[in-house]
């Protein structure tokens, strides 16, 4: 089921640029990523230097040794430039002047300039600007099929390039691009027909079982992990368990250490061996493996399979958020903030931590934070600004609250059509909530034209996802139907679930709606462990 925003969202580019990059899919974004296109491989000489101080941080000095290398038409000098261009470290920020670089070093068949050219054209929304990309993607298969390959089947997957997205043409440059040796294709190919880039109509768990053991034969240690994951928990057709342990084996003496956590996992939730769980989890920490470490932490906190020690699980916490993990940070500023005595400052302390590291839960709970003056006073633009950054990076709760305060004028200026798109985005996620509110605004006309068939049906499907309020809400516009308008509102409810609806009323005037919710209070993810 997809529920459409209220206003079309553009696809923005979640390209994080770096001097190394390889080129992989994001499915929680669904952007091309540079994250493996390799530095200039120039070994020697002045640009040599340029890079090697710019990698050290001495940005100035590395812009400063390219300007005359490049005026000299020095290919690996200008992607220099344009990489400092493009990230503003060295040279002032500009788009305009990362894409002349690049283009000039493109020309001069500067690999990696051709791939960041790339990057920013498709993130466009001038269709001349991705047909430029495309072009330049289709001209680097010729001495480079296996990563244009890859990167052309993500274009094709998220309708970077085309008028929407071809899973088909996806799959061929995939497909394409692994005949030319490359393995994170066949990854790809394996994870498209289990259907993680949706697509549910070409689910084909065989064709992916294949793709990942081919990847795995070819000492793909990620491909070992996927593939023995899946053959020990995935669908019924395909499991196979000691075939699963033996590659999880493999993956792990190739020091693919979340093959501990897979092992973990199947202990603990399919054979309901704690014992067996944790002793894997523990194998996974020693090796570094920070989701096994976590994994520790919860079974000495919650006493799983083992005697309580909470002492010995914040330790563990504290260790992996001293490693930087988010993870780590957000579940210490629960325990901090729900203690019996509350540590708020401790606890504010983890929670901004959580949240710079882009963890969508801990930034709707800092945002929370400021709107509930948690620190004295209440600071809503703070709040306002977290909420957005969740939002934007697809969280559900942080769109329904965030969609909450437009609606209400509260912290921004009151706007229902902005508010109706992010109820929407939210609940196409499934949160009740959110789909509660689109049937409140579609009842009042707010940003939209008023229609209370489709008000029901959102009321509807938002009692059946566990909102308390809804049914009577249901009711009570039921009560005003004839069996004619009745039976069309329950359509319009199937045609909902079902996706073949179009969810997004026609603007209208805004007018008030029914009181709006206060966006919701801060709440831990679980209950605080208490001693």
């Amino acid at each position: 089921m997809r529920l459409r925003p209220f206003l079309s969202i553009l696809l923005i580019s979640a390209l994080s640029p770096q001097l190394h990059a390889a080129l992989t899919l994001d499915p929680k974004n669904g952007a091309a990523n540079a994250s493996s296109a390799s530095l200039s491989t120039a070994t020697s000489g002045p640009i040599k230097e340029a890079m090697d101080a710019f990698k050290a941080g001495e940005v100035k000095k590395a812009v400063d040794i390219a300007k005359p290398l490049a005026e000299k038409g020095d290919p690996d000098a200008l992607y220099l430039l344009g990489y400092a261009s493009e990230t503003g470290k060295g040279l002032e920020a500009s788009r305009d002047k990362a894409l002349e670089y690049y283009r000039k070093a493109t020309d001069l068949k500067q690999r990696d300039a051709r791939y960041r050219l790339s990057f920013i054209l498709l993130a466009s929304d001038k269709k001349e600007e991705r047909a430029e990309a495309l072009k330049t993607l289709e001209s680097a298969t010729k001495d480079d099929p296996a990563v244009a390959g890859r990167i052309l089947g993500e274009a094709y997957l998220r309708g970077l390039v085309g008028e929407k997205p071809d899973a088909d043409k996806a799959i061929s440059w995939w497909q394409s691009a692994a005949d030319a040796g490359d393995k994170p294709s066949l990854v790809l190919i394996g994870s498209f027909y289990e259907g993680q880039y949706g697509f549910p109509e070409k689910k084909d768990f065989k064709k992916s079982i294949a793709s990942y053991q081919k990847a795995a034969e070819f000492g793909d240690g990620g491909a070992m992990a996927s593939l023995g994951s899946r053959l020990l928990s995935g669908d019924a057709s395909i499991r196979n368990e000691a075939e699963g342990r033996r590659w999880l084996q493999k993956a792990i003496d190739a020091k693919q250490y979340a093959a501990y956590l897979v092992l973990g996992d199947y202990e603990e939730n399919v054979k309901k061996d704690l014992k067996a769980a944790l002793n894997e989890y523990e194998k996974g920490k020693d090796a570094g493996q920070a989701e096994c470490t976590l994994r520790c932490a919860d079974f000495y906190i919650e006493g799983k399979g083992i005697e309580k020690d909470l002492s010995r699980g914040i330790t563990l916490l504290e260790k992996a958020a001293e490693a930087g993990n988010g993870t780590a940070h957000y579940r210490l500023a629960v325990y901090k903030l729900n203690q019996e005595k509350p540590d708020i400052t401790a606890g504010y302390n983890h929670l901004i931590s959580a949240a710079s590291t882009g963890l969508a839960e801990a930034q709707n709970e800092l945002a929370l934070f400021y709107l509930g003056g948690k620190l004295g006073v209440a600071d809503a633009p703070a709040g306002v600004a977290w909420l957005t950054l969740a939002a934007k990076s697809g969280y559900p709760q942080a769109q329904n609250n965030l969609g909450a305060l437009y609606e209400r004028g509260a912290g921004v200026e009151q706007n229902f059509t902005t508010a109706g798109q992010l109820y929407a985005m939210a609940a196409n996620k499934g949160n009740g909530p959110a789909t509660f509110a689109l049937a409140r605004l579609v009842s009042a006309g707010a940003g939209t034209k008023a229609d209370p068939l489709k008000a029901w049906a959102f009321a509807s499907l938002a009692d059946e996802r566990g909102v308390g309020d809804a049914k009577a809400f249901a009711a009570e516009l039921a009560s005003k139907f004839d069996a004619t308008q009745l039976a069309a509102a329950k359509k319009t409810l199937e045609d909902i679930k079902a996706g073949k609806s179009d969810q997004a009323p026609a603007p209208a005037k805004p007018a008030a709606p029914a009181k709006a919710p206060e966006p919701a209070k801060p709440a831990a993810a679980k209950p605080a462990p208490k001693k």
